[in-house]
């Protein structure tokens, strides 16, 4: 199954830069981005799973990136929230540095193509290039954005 990343980013659930400065400003300010796009009725549910989840472990990967993510019946289909932040958020990251990019990521608990996980991991596999780190920080816009994610699925 070839994922090709670039389409599961959608203008409206990107945030070019985040206001928050730790992990629970993050999880509220990109929650409230799902509401705001009408994906989500109520984003309580939501955020409370999410800090469940980081409650197990740290979704920040290192490198200034974080993956938080879950599944819950809130959400009607797979959604990536893609939010950038210049200054840092704190998100108790394995290496100890702050986040720059952050890849939301939730799902309904059963999806009929079941992508969550290749989602996950391609998101994962992507961010491990330092150059393509570099290019979606500075891109200027979403247009922009796109065209990172596209190149790195063709060099996939």
């Amino acid at each position: 199954m070839i994922i090709r990343l670039s389409e599961f980013f959608e203008e409206d659930l990107f945030i070019s830069e985040l206001k928050a400065k730790d992990k629970v400003g993050a999880l509220k300010e990109m929650t409230e981005a799902l509401v705001n796009s009408k994906r989500l009725k109520h984003g309580e549910g939501l955020y409370e799973m999410l800090q469940q989840r980081e409650s197990l472990g740290s979704t920040g990967i290192g490198r200034g990136v974080a993956v938080p993510h879950g599944r819950t019946l809130a959400i009607s289909r797979l959604t990536v929230i893609f939010a950038r932040s210049e200054a840092g958020v704190e998100f108790d990251s394995m290496d100890g540095k702050p986040v720059h990019l952050l890849f939301m990521t939730v799902a309904p608990p059963q999806e009929r193509a079941n992508l969550y996980l290749p989602v996950l991991g391609k998101i994962v596999e992507t961010v491990k290039s330092a150059k393509t780190r570099r290019q979606l920080l500075k891109a200027s816009d979403f247009d922009e954005i796109t065209e990172i994610l596209e190149e790195a699925d063709e060099g996939a």
